[in-house]
């Protein structure tokens, strides 16, 4: 069997399921907008998507491995999708005045700057997600999810305030530090054999 034949399309279902994971983000995004801050059903289900959005990035991950069709447009799609999910919240979150402009703007910053970097080296190979990333979206995807389910309208801020900015703010904090350190093995690997780290 050939090199080519033995290589798995582009064309399955993992790689299906993160294409409708980054639809999910302008979902939920239109329907927290919708319901305004008000805690009504719009942002129950806009929580809900969320959920399943960032869960189910385990699911195309275990079903390409287990079928062997991990792809390298997967492996670049895969965290795409997760950015975009996570975006999209902190930017809802923003434009309703429940988080704070500067932490979606770091977030994004870190994000948006990993993707373009994995962009640059494409033809070297797609840069898997590292340990560290994957511990940084899992407290990142908690930490907005519990700022998304509208637990403040109905137990009140007082119940809700302490746990919602311990959460967001370790997922702020590993999230620069993962990209700093990220940052720092990609220089140094790049002086030293012209590639990236996995990130």
């Amino acid at each position: 069997m050939t090199e080519a034949a033995a290589k798995p399309s582009n064309w399955n279902a993992p790689n299906a399921i993160t294409v409708v994971r980054i639809f999910f983000a302008p979902a939920f995004l239109w329907l927290m907008l919708a319901d305004a801050g008000q805690g009504g059903s719009e942002r129950w289900w806009a929580g809900g998507l969320f959920i399943v959005g960032i869960a189910t990035d385990g699911v195309d991950g275990y079903l390409a491995r287990r079928n062997n069709q991990v792809t390298e447009l997967g492996k670049l799609l895969d965290p795409i999708a997760d950015k975009v999910l996570t975006l999209g919240a902190l930017i809802g979150l923003s434009v309703l005045g429940e988080l704070p402009w500067w932490v979606a703007i770091v977030i994004a910053v870190r994000e948006v700057g990993i993707t373009v970097y994995r962009f640059a080296v494409i033809r070297g190979g797609v840069i898997p997600a590292s340990r560290g990333g994957k511990a940084k979206t899992l407290l990142q995807a908690i930490a907005i999810s519990a700022a998304l389910l509208p637990f403040t309208q109905t137990l009140g801020s007082g119940v809700t305030f302490w746990p919602d900015l311990v959460l967001m703010g370790l997922a702020l904090l590993l999230t620069v530090l993962s990209g700093l350190d990220y940052a720092w093995n990609a220089a140094r690997l790049a002086r030293s054999h012209g590639s990236g780290p996995d990130a």
